[in-house]
């Protein structure tokens, strides 16, 4: 059976053995903490003071993936009259990196899959970038073998499908359920990028009711079976599968090429994206910029940051929507839930003993709250790699969303690394012994969960539209926390832009 299950998500609830254990000194501490500036932002405060003026043709504001694709993609038109705005110290959004003298790491997405007929566009950047020549994939950035190991009954597995557990009868329903998916995914109405095959105006009936009520419907009680969807939902949307979307959930699974052969991934994860991106359009990149009043003016708009009083003609918002219909004149009230996240980079200076399967790309602990990690080092072509980086992430996925943002922002940074330590530790007794630092990111809106009746909502399809000469561009306007979906965001409103430059 192919799960295509990657691994981005973990759980909240709470961790044994929060006290410290004696043994090395380990170092660290929160880093990219930006949460005082989004909450300024929420709260309408004014980052102005003495302002210089400035004006440009096209102003995108924020510099996540959908921001840094529309820019590259009038860049690649010809255009270069425009600036990208991000307010945090370095562009990338959810595709930032970080590095130490061991490797490069990612603090966000980490992999991009193969992608499918439906996404030229993504085929299209990755020739750019030199990974595909329109008929092969350059193999050193597909994942090296091997590429997923699952800790369960004590002991690392092959896969992430649990080989003892499963009776008969949890077999037949998954064999039901995989029957299921080939069968939906032959209809052609689930694609990356949505917009390839859904029509947003007339929203699919399976927007209407969570995925787990659709297994419900679909007479599927597997408890394994559970844990695999529960298991897709948190790694792609940071939320379970009661609360995701049925639409959203069977998309997972049926929006992938059965025989993928990715994914692609990198050291710094997608960052080897952004990097390169970056790279072209850096002298108009300008970071630490923060955007939080945008309004129209004459026939164009006027953009308030924490450093200028900016015109332009027109204006592509690439910001998430939480944060857009609060500083856009006139923006649909869109209310999405926005999935919070813990990611952690571990440094080790050596590698733990192991117990099983040698260890994976992407590395699954079934009977845990956390769902793993990915080792850094993993793509490195040396046979002996002395120290290696892992990057652990944690979807706060089992309680509201909002609670849950309340709980990230208690908690202090010794016991997050402790509870993160003794997670591991159920596979790694001597982890203690291994890592000397613990660096951890904490995202209150790390993502967009796409819950039951989004795509039905009024406001959320009058985003799609934009606004006179102002055009949303972020994956919250596919419901879809995807690098896909992000890039065809941003395509998008750059030829909305240009259409509209142009006078047609």
């Amino acid at each position: 059976m192919t799960t295509n299950v990657t691994r981005r998500a973990f759980l909240s609830t709470a961790l044994v053995g929060l006290t410290q254990k004696a043994g090395r000194r380990i170092d660290g501490g929160f880093v990219n903490e930006s949460h005082e500036r989004g909450h300024r932002l929420r709260d309408g405060a004014d980052f102005g003071g003495s302002r210089e003026a400035r004006s440009t043709s096209v102003l995108i504001v924020g510099g996540g993936m959908a921001g840094l694709c529309a820019a590259r993609h009038l860049q690649k038109r010809g255009f270069d009259r425009f600036i990208v705005l991000e307010m945090e110290p370095e562009a990338g959004g959810n595709a930032r990196w970080g590095q130490n003298e061991v490797s490069a790491y990612p603090w966000g997405a980490h992999y991009v899959p193969i992608p499918g007929k439906a996404a030229g566009l993504v085929r299209e950047i990755f020739t750019d970038l030199g990974v595909y020549d329109g008929t092969t994939w350059d193999e050193r950035h597909l994942v090296h073998a091997p590429d997923e190991r699952l800790f369960i009954h004590g002991r690392w597995q092959e896969g992430l499908e649990p080989a003892v557990g499963p009776t008969r009868r949890d077999r037949d329903q998954v064999a039901r359920f995989t029957a299921r998916i080939a069968e939906l995914r032959a209809s052609g109405r689930f694609t990356i990028p949505m917009a390839a095959a859904t029509d947003v105006t007339r929203p699919p009936a399976e927007d209407s009711l969570s995925m787990a009520a659709w297994l419900d419907r679909e007479g599927l009680d597997s408890p394994w079976l559970r844990w695999m969807v529960d298991y897709a939902c948190r790694d792609d949307y940071g939320g379970m599968a009661r609360d995701v979307s049925a639409w959203a959930g069977v998309l997972y699974f049926a929006a992938r090429d059965a025989d993928d052969s990715g994914p692609l991934t990198w050291p710094e994860g997608n960052g080897w994206i952004a990097r390169r991106l970056l790279h072209r359009l850096e002298p108009r990149v300008r970071t630490g910029e923060i955007a939080y009043r945008i309004e129209p003016q004459g026939r164009g708009w006027r953009v308030l940051t924490s450093r200028a009083d900016w015109t332009a003609d027109v204006v592509i918002v690439a910001a998430p929507m939480h944060v857009a219909s609060r500083i856009v004149a006139g923006a649909p009230p869109v209310r999405v839930t926005s999935s919070p996240w813990i990611t952690a980079n571990l440094t080790l200076d050596r590698w733990p003993r192991e117990r099983g399967f040698p260890v994976a790309w992407d590395n699954v602990l079934f009977d845990s709250p956390a769902l793993g990690y990915v080792v850094a080092t993993h793509q490195q072509l040396r046979r002996h790699v002395p120290r290696t980086v892992w990057t652990y992430y944690w979807a706060l996925a089992q309680q509201p969303a909002l609670e849950a943002r309340r709980w990230l922002l208690a908690q202090d940074y010794a016991t997050l690394r402790d509870r993160i330590l003794d997670d591991l530790s159920r596979a790694h007794a001597d982890i203690r012994e291994c890592v000397s630092r613990v660096d951890i990111m904490r995202f209150g809106h790390a993502m967009v969960r796409p819950t039951p009746g989004l795509l039905s909502d009024p406001a959320w399809q009058a985003a799609q539209r934009g606004l006179d000469r102002l055009f949303f561009a972020h994956s919250d306007l596919s419901g879809l926390p995807l690098f896909e979906e992000a890039q065809y965001r941003g395509v998008l409103a750059a030829d909305r832009t240009m259409q509209m430059l142009s006078g047609r």
